[in-house]
């Protein structure tokens, strides 16, 4: 590999962690990102570095660059419910104008485009687990379609340049991941339950807890991505963990390796938050030759000694 990399939302969770893994590839990053959701702080291991060039913009507007470039890679975008409702228009205008400007980019220099989209974009499924031919069940004027929805067009403009065009693109659908630097506050079912827990507070569940994700590790998701660029397939992939538990069980997990004795409180469940969530990965494992390697209760045990440090 090596290489010239654009990467919007660079500043990120994800995307700090696949800076990380891209300069050891050898290719020079230029991360960009506003910093709305993400910190200069995720990087800040970076700094002075040859392979690495920070750029605070916001691509929602077009970003001028004069090198040549391999590879667009678009991560950028609030991702957790409350950041994304907490900035609506912020969030349908990267995912919309951002991804044009940057698909435009990509055409004129020649390189090669990858879009980061979401298992959102299934809403509350109907079919269970997901596959990616599955067209999904979103309420598309709902409070949470400001996401959905915007990753949904993301994801048609991209298929667009690439029928148009010709342009070389990737698609991925991350479902729920977590590791080191996560944002503590980001609303996230992972980080509330571990910070609550380590503050000895409640855990708080909305709903009853029976409804289902599936949790997969940061070091999973990056050997996912490094191994789509190295494959030449332009049509949506699902990055998830297909091993399913229940809200209630993940709080139990949590409550076992902090060792609180916190309890669980429950709560009303949100509009439209969905009730089941599980990836198909059949097209990851037969594409990519991937599938997760680390188990639920070793990845939070860095997650939550990551937190702990932090916090």
């Amino acid at each position: 590999m090596g290489g010239t990399v654009l990467l919007t939302g660079a500043a990120g969770f994800v995307g700090s962690h696949l800076t990380d893994r891209l300069v050891r590839e050898g290719y020079r990053v230029i991360a960009v990102d506003n910093c709305s959701t993400g910190s200069w702080d995720n990087l800040a291991h970076w700094d002075n570095h040859p392979q690495v060039q920070k750029i605070q913009h916001d691509v929602i507007t077009p970003l001028a660059v004069t090198e040549p470039l391999d590879w667009v890679m678009h991560f950028a975008s609030p991702a957790s419910p409350p950041k994304y409702l907490g900035l609506p228009l912020a969030t349908l205008r990267v995912n919309s104008e951002g991804t044009y400007h940057l698909l435009e980019l990509a055409r004129q220099k020649g390189a090669q485009f990858f879009l980061a989209s979401t298992s959102e974009i299934y809403g509350d499924p109907l079919e269970h687990p997901q596959r990616e031919d599955y067209w999904g069940h979103v309420n598309c004027t709902g409070p949470r379609s400001v996401y959905d929805e915007a990753k949904r067009y993301a994801e048609a403009m991209t298929l667009a340049f690439h029928r148009q065009y010709g342009l070389s693109v990737r698609i991925i659908r991350i479902f729920n991941t977590h590791g080191p630097r996560m944002d503590p506050d980001d609303g996230r079912v992972v980080t509330n339950f571990i910070q609550q827990a380590l503050r000895g507070e409640p855990l708080t569940i909305y709903g009853d807890g029976s409804q289902t994700r599936s949790f997969q590790y940061i070091d999973d998701l990056i050997e996912g991505i490094v191994r789509l660029m190295g494959v030449n397939y332009p049509y949506p992939v699902n990055l998830g963990n297909p091993e399913e538990l229940t809200v209630l069980a993940l709080a139990q997990v949590i409550q076992e390796l902090t060792g609180t004795q916190s309890p669980i409180h429950f709560y009303p469940l949100p509009q439209d938050d969905p009730k089941q969530r599980r990836p198909d990965i059949t097209l990851a494992r037969t594409k990519l030759d991937w599938y997760p390697q680390v188990d639920l209760r070793t990845g939070l045990r860095h997650t939550i000694a990551d937190l702990r440090r932090r916090c």
